[in-house]
């Protein structure tokens, strides 16, 4: 089944003090492990870019707009620009996605409850598989519950009836290719 790795908001802006992800720096390196695993295996990469307003951390051309240097985009790896909380809202990612083949997609990246969970959500509604990177997402406290609780809840809540889960290490083990 053909896979792309879809990698969610993970942009300068969302990791300025005094507001930190939780576990943002573990987080982003697991991401970081599996995007080169992703293009060591030639796996399809999109990178969503959120513009969040011209008041925003994440403005679009502002330093918080751009991505995390340690996920950035290389070469032809496609960005998908967003002012919504889907990435499939009003962009061309389904349509790229559907040019390519691709029914299968591994997400992770940041926030947990706005568009990391809306990704999956909508991927599933279009028919795609969907597995979220339970250890690769990640959101900020907030006064209600902690970024712990957040994403515990999210990983509970859409496994099994929406995605699949799997850690980076188990996620795109199936196209790793025996040396030799």
């Amino acid at each position: 089944m053909p896979t792309a790795l879809l990698l969610v908001d993970i942009q300068n802006g969302l990791f300025v003090p005094p507001l930190a992800p939780h576990q943002g720096d573990e987080v982003v390196a697991r991401i970081a492990m599996l995007l080169a695993r992703a293009r060591a295996q030639r796996t399809p990469i999109f990178h969503i870019r959120h513009d969040g307003g011209d008041h925003s951390a994440l403005a679009k051309g502002s330093p918080g707009w751009l991505h995390h240097p340690a996920v950035a985009p290389r070469g032809d790896e496609p960005v998908i620009e967003k002012c919504h909380s889907s990435a499939f809202h009003n962009t061309d990612l389904h349509a790229r996605l559907s040019q390519l083949g691709i029914d299968h997609l591994v997400v992770a990246g940041l926030q947990t409850e706005y568009c990391v969970d809306s990704a999956c959500r909508t991927a599933v509604t279009l028919g795609y598989r969907v597995t979220l990177v339970k250890d690769g997402h990640t959101t900020y406290d907030t006064p209600i519950l902690s970024a712990a609780q957040i994403i515990k809840h999210h990983n509970h809540t859409l496994d099994g009836s929406l995605v699949d889960l799997a850690t980076a290490q188990e996620a795109l083990l199936s196209r790793t290719k025996e040396p030799g």
